[in-house]
């Protein structure tokens, strides 16, 4: 399949968000032994986001750090962990292994918001379908987000592999062999299709411009999500949502704060 062909537009973006310095967090932490097991905080009393990184499984959570920063200064409270990721230590299953572990351990029973983008978006997804996962599972939980805010996601990794988005990325993560065997276990689509809802509050957001994730993906994923909001920001790419002081930023910024006030308006119905 011959490479995907952006706009000027599209690659001006792209280089300009990709190549921002990155943003040395006040706090460092572990959750595991390997190298990969660290994360960064931006620690503060407001409402926390666990933030999912992209890169296609492959790459390092060092590009989203000044966005990290960005929804410091909004006035949330961050983190942004790392994971093991393909084309290493990492790929199907200790990539999922260690999302798992983020959200189980990382927010040490705080309510939170767990935000990804791109494939961290598919991540984020796949958390909240964990109580959809077989009870003998290693990744079955009941412990799942407060809410999901999946940026511009990867939803279908099949449309992943048919599109050979980001030269064969679906498959380095999952395996070529096994690709049809696992999907059931990882795909948001797959484990959407016949329970229709996670039961956790999840919106998805993508700019109308986005040239780098096929708009299928996120129609598609409406179609088995029956209780889904989606926020079209008219005139965004795709790397605009993580841009400092971008209004596309500042959109997210206003839906992760809608997500934790919603979330605590519903607790105090609740007690």
């Amino acid at each position: 399949m011959p490479s995907r062909e952006i706009s000027a537009r599209a690659a001006a973006e792209e280089q300009r968000v990709l190549s921002l310095k990155p943003v040395l967090a006040p706090k460092h932490g572990k959750y595991g032994e390997h190298p990969h097991h660290g994360y960064d905080e931006w620690p503060g009393d407001g409402p926390l986001v666990v933030l999912l990184h992209g890169g296609y499984w492959r790459y390092d959570r060092m590009h989203l750090t000044p966005f990290a920063s960005y929804l410091a200064r909004q006035g949330f409270s961050v983190l942004l962990p790392g994971f093991r990721r393909s084309g290493g230590a990492g790929g199907y299953p200790e990539t999922f292994d260690d999302v798992a572990r983020i959200v189980d351990e990382l927010p040490a029973g705080r309510p939170y918001v767990l935000a990804g983008h791109c494939s961290g978006g598919h991540l984020a997804l796949w958390c909240a379908a964990r109580g959809l996962l077989p009870a003998d599972s290693p990744w079955h939980s009941t412990r799942l987000p407060d809410a999901v805010l999946a940026l511009a996601p990867i939803t279908d990794l099949t449309a992943t592999r048919r599109d050979d988005l980001s030269d064969g990325a679906a498959v380095q993560l999952m395996g070529a062999e096994e690709f049809e065997e696992r999907l059931p276990l990882v795909d948001p689509v797959t484990l959407l299709a016949e329970a229709r809802t996670t039961g956790v509050r999840t919106v998805l957001l993508h700019g109308d411009a986005d040239e780098e994730v096929p708009h299928g993906q996120f129609t598609d994923y409406a179609k088995v999500h029956d209780d889904l909001e989606t926020v079209v920001l008219p005139d965004t790419g795709h790397y605009a949502l993580i841009e400092p002081d971008n209004p596309a930023a500042a959109a997210v910024a206003d839906v992760l704060w809608r997500l934790s006030r919603e979330r605590d308006a519903d607790a105090g119905e609740c007690s």
